[in-house]
């Protein structure tokens, strides 16, 4: 199949993930998790985040939030997150129905939260009739492409610990987010004040996977149950641990999230040059944010499919993954370049 700038979730996985899991389909090992892939790669992430860290591997990342959320929450309770956040959009209600809870969206500002947007949302506590705010989620990456700097994750936290509540992280494409940042994991989430972490790898080279983790290990002492039975507990647990093993070894998760964020530098510098197109966003990692000319749309997917963001203006979203190369950049802007003065010729005959 042709590539495309659609998602990263549409590119293949590493080669390198692949041998891993073609070395661990050896043999028989324990199921559900007692297998010594496993416990290898939860020791890594312990080394990474913390040894106080509790590592929950789980299926996906709507997988992923809702364990994050549904640990740590009753019904009652309310999760402050962005208008554009995928447990609010994309995950079809899933957090809603498995924690209960009340999800308040937010407008936010380039994708994020901030303190100031999220103050009016602080209200109700003790007061019966009110759901009771008791998680902030955030995206890193967000949405909308841009970063959050740890300064910004760490008044987030601050507001959210101030009044008992606990900050979430939803890391889909957190290699992004380090390469962008320039910094190890830990350094702006652990130590930013975030309290649970989605960690995702299948945006990255990945097939499938994702890890939850637990700050203060207190917080978890009902989450096994709950990642049973809200069906995330893989019985051959040691293809994901086997996956993440690669994933860590010899930094290949950096290797490949540098490569996705810099085809989307390229991609940004090309088009930049191109008066009809306007970027709409900072683009800090691997995704693109363009109002491109309504007419060229439809035949510049033909060559190169990618999603249509919001259709009023029109807006559009392109991804750049790890096997993106320079020459499918250099041949999709050379596509729009054509397109944009065959329309042009086809005005002025008119």
């Amino acid at each position: 199949m042709k590539k495309g700038f659609a998602s990263d979730n549409n590119s293949g996985v590493h080669p390198a993930i692949f041998k891993a899991m073609e070395a661990a389909n050896k043999g028989h090992v324990v199921g559900y998790g007692d297998d010594p892939f496993t416990q290898k790669a939860i020791n890594v992430f312990k080394e990474k985040f913390g040894t106080d860290t509790a590592v929950f591997f789980v299926f996906n990342g709507t997988g992923a939030n809702v364990l994050s959320l549904s640990t740590v929450t009753q019904s009652f309770h309310s999760v402050i997150c962005a208008e554009t956040a995928h447990i609010q959009e994309d995950e079809c209600g899933a957090p809603e129905k498995f924690t209960g809870c009340k999800l308040i969206p937010v407008e936010p500002i380039q994708g994020k939260l901030t303190p100031a947007t999220i103050q009016p949302h602080l209200k109700g506590f003790e007061f019966e009739h009110h759901s009771q705010p008791h998680v902030i989620s955030i995206s890193q990456v967000s949405e909308m492409g841009t970063v959050y700097q740890v300064g910004e994750i760490r008044a987030l936290a601050g507001l959210a610990h101030k009044n008992n509540m606990l900050l979430h992280m939803d890391g889909a494409r957190i290699a992004n987010a380090a390469i962008s940042l320039d910094l190890d994991f830990k350094e702006f989430t652990v130590d930013c004040g975030v309290d649970i972490l989605s960690f995702g790898g299948t945006k990255n080279g990945m097939m499938m996977g994702e890890a939850v983790l637990f700050f203060n290990p207190g917080l978890t002492l009902n989450t096994k149950y709950i990642r049973k039975q809200s069906m995330q507990l893989y019985s051959k647990m040691r293809f994901v641990g086997a996956q993440f093993l690669a994933y860590f070894e010899n930094d290949l998760w950096k290797k490949t999230a540098i490569h996705a964020n810099n085809m989307a530098k390229l991609l940004r510098a090309e088009v930049a040059k191109i008066p009809e197109i306007e970027i709409t966003q900072p683009v800090d990692a691997n995704g693109i944010f363009a109002i491109v000319p309504r007419e060229i749309i439809e035949p510049l997917q033909n060559s190169f499919y990618f999603y249509i963001w919001d259709d009023t203006k029109p807006e559009v979203r392109w991804m750049t993954s790890f096997d993106t190369t320079e020459k499918e950049i250099f041949e999709f802007v050379a596509i729009i370049k054509e397109l944009l003065t065959a329309g042009s010729r086809t005005f002025q005959v008119r």
